[in-house]
Formats: structure tokens, sequence, C-alpha cells
């Protein structure tokens, strides 16, 4: 492992390696090491990356993706910032732009922890914490092309939304343009007059459209169908339930979108 002199407004280190089990297991240990809060591990290859659910792998290809998990400490459970996995995929939404004008108002978070491009998911994030220090995991397609048969309708990439060719380095130079959104949405009052919930909502994939969601675990059988309105304060999934004409709240599940 190695140390990268990418700037981090966190003013924490940014380590790399080239092969690991997952960043998430990585920046576990660099947290038993006594590294600080903000400090980002990044690999080129995951040998065992995974999304919010076991079953579903992160597949990618070798140094053509970003792979990232970014350790925060907290004095207690109430420092941590509200809706902190959607204010991330807000960061990552943003910075996307950033890197890629031209996709500039096209990239949009889905609920609750994915970045989509093209009605392809581009993105996910993984959040985990024992009460005081969370470690947020990030994957990145980005100069992926080519994907599995079975992933092609669901998996995208910014090189595939911007019908362009990237680098491998330019998975770094995207790294440079997240941290500092992420650490405008996490560590400061960024904004001004508009909200991160007002500004999410903005680009909430599939908002005002007919939806199906499995509420509670993926598996659960539990199917709401009806409009999805928006973002509640606390960052749950605002929907009206078809036949009813006020919106529900719903605090776990997933949009039901393949």
């Amino acid at each position: 492992m190695q140390q990268l002199s990418l700037s981090n407004p966190f003013g924490a280190p940014v380590c790399h390696a080239v092969t690991v089990s997952s960043t998430m297991d990585e920046s576990r240990r660099l947290a038993e090491q006594g590294f600080p809060h903000g400090t980002v591990i990044c690999a080129d290859f995951q040998e065992a990356g995974r999304g919010r659910l076991r079953s579903r792998p992160w597949q990618a290809e070798r140094e053509k993706n970003l792979f990232f998990t970014i350790l925060l400490r907290y004095p207690q459970i109430e420092a941590i910032p509200p809706a902190i996995t959607l204010k991330t995929g807000l960061a990552i939404a943003r910075a996307i732009e950033d890197f890629a004008p031209p996709l500039t108002g096209t990239v949009q978070v889905k609920w609750p922890n994915d970045i989509m491009a093209d009605n392809r998911k581009i993105a996910g994030i993984l959040t985990e914490g024992d009460g005081r220090q969370i470690f947020i995991g990030i994957g990145v397609n980005v100069a992926q092309t080519e994907f599995p048969a079975e992933l092609r309708a669901k998996a995208g990439s910014i090189a595939l939304a911007m019908g362009t060719v990237l680098s491998a380095e330019s998975r770094f130079s995207l790294l440079e343009k997240i941290l500092p959104r992420l650490y405008a949405e996490l560590e400061s009052a960024e904004g001004g007059s508009v909200s991160w919930r007002e500004r999410l909502t903005e680009r909430l994939y599939r908002r005002g459209e007919q939806v199906c969601f499995i509420e509670g675990a993926a598996d659960s059988g539990k199917e709401v169908r009806g409009v999805l309105a928006g973002i509640g304060e606390g960052g749950e999934l605002l929907i009206v339930p078809k036949g009813e004409t006020e919106a529900r709240a719903f605090v776990a599940g997933e949009l039901k979108v393949y």
C-alpha cells in the first residue's frame, strides 16, 4: 500500500493498493491502526467487492473503475450526519458531472444507494458502521465498456454514458472531484438556502413516475405500487400508493426497476 499525492479536503491520507479483498475490509484495518477521520483507501481491483446485498457482488475489470472506502470517525452517534448514504450519493452524482461536463443534468440518484445514467447503474454505495466509526464504500464504473451478458441492461459506466474512451488514470481524477463534493455535503453547510434534500429531489431517479417498491428485505414480497413523490426530511422515500392520496414514508426497501 502507498499514499497518493491527491488532494483530500478532509486532511487525511489517500492510500492506494493494487489488489484487496475489498476496500471496506482494508478501511477497517486502517481504522484499527489509528488512521484519522477522512482517510481514503482505493484499489485497482477487489477480489470480494460487494453491494448492499451479499448476493450481489460488485463485478468490474481491473484498473478500469474507481473503488474506494472513506473512514469517518465521530465522537458519538448523534454527531453522524443524517441520511449519510443519500448525501454521499448526491456528492457522487455532482462529482461525476464535474468530471464529465457532457453528463450535466443527467446523473441521478436511485434511492437508497445507487447512481444512474442512461437508466443504468454506474455507481453504488455501501455504508457500514459501529456507532462512532462509519465506513462508506463506493464503486464507480469509469472506463469499463464491457459487462457480462446478465448485466448489460443494468450496468453502465461514465465512458458508456459519454460515448467515449477514458484512460485508466482517469479514475484518480474522478476521486479528486468526489472528495471535495463529499466534504461539502458531510462536513459543511453547503447549498445556502437550497437544502440537500431539495437538491437531491431534483435528481431523484423515477421521481413523479409510477414505481414498484419492495418494502423491507429484497425477498420480503411486500410490493408497494404508486407514484414516487420525493424524499422525507430524514431521507425516507416518499411514495403515494395506488388508490391513496397521501404519501407514505419508507425507510427500508428497494425500487424494482428491472
